[in-house]
């Protein structure tokens, strides 16, 4: 969508959206910030409400699923659109994928899951990557069966985790 679309959209003027905004980038952008910090707030609250185990990420995702304004992913949907790893918007949405790494390493960290044969780190990356695909996969089919079952593979790799941890 161009800045004319975006203008006669919103009903906005020229002089009032280019006080804010140097131009549609500057806006995506912005957008991307607002909806990165409370996404991931209103996801850690949700978590939290469920116990805080990292499996309680795709609990809460099957919910967000089934929701009439589940558009998928805009960090997703920004790199794709992007589509230049040089461009700020994508580097927004590579920030806010790291986020949700961190996110997932602190829940495994906080519910005392060992640092098992991959290593915290790159097990978040593997929720990460289950999550991302089970976003992707629930834009077609628009339910909550996409969250449910990247659930069910994030424990099996969590049970097999654990067994190769030293301490398991």
């Amino acid at each position: 969508m161009g800045v004319e679309r975006l203008l006669a959209a919103s009903g906005v003027g020229r002089a009032s959206f280019y006080r804010h905004f140097a131009g549609k980038d500057d806006l995506v952008a912005a957008v991307l910030r607002e909806r990165d910090e409370k996404w991931r707030r209103e996801l850690d609250a949700e978590v939290a409400a469920r116990g805080g185990h990292p499996l309680a990420v795709f609990d809460v995702m099957a919910g967000r699923f089934e929701r009439e304004d589940f558009h998928g992913c805009s960090f997703v949907n920004a790199m794709a659109e992007t589509g230049d790893r040089d461009h700020p918007v994508y580097a927004l949405a590579e920030e806010h994928k790291r986020a949700v790494a961190d996110f997932f390493g602190r829940l495994l960290a906080d519910s005392g899951h060992p640092a098992g044969g991959a290593g915290r780190e790159e097990l978040a990356q593997r929720l990460v990557l289950l999550l991302d695909g089970a976003i992707v996969t629930a834009l077609r089919d628009r339910s909550a069966r996409p969250a449910l079952r990247a659930r069910a593979i994030a424990e099996l790799l969590l049970a097999q985790d654990a067994e190769l941890s030293p301490s398991g």
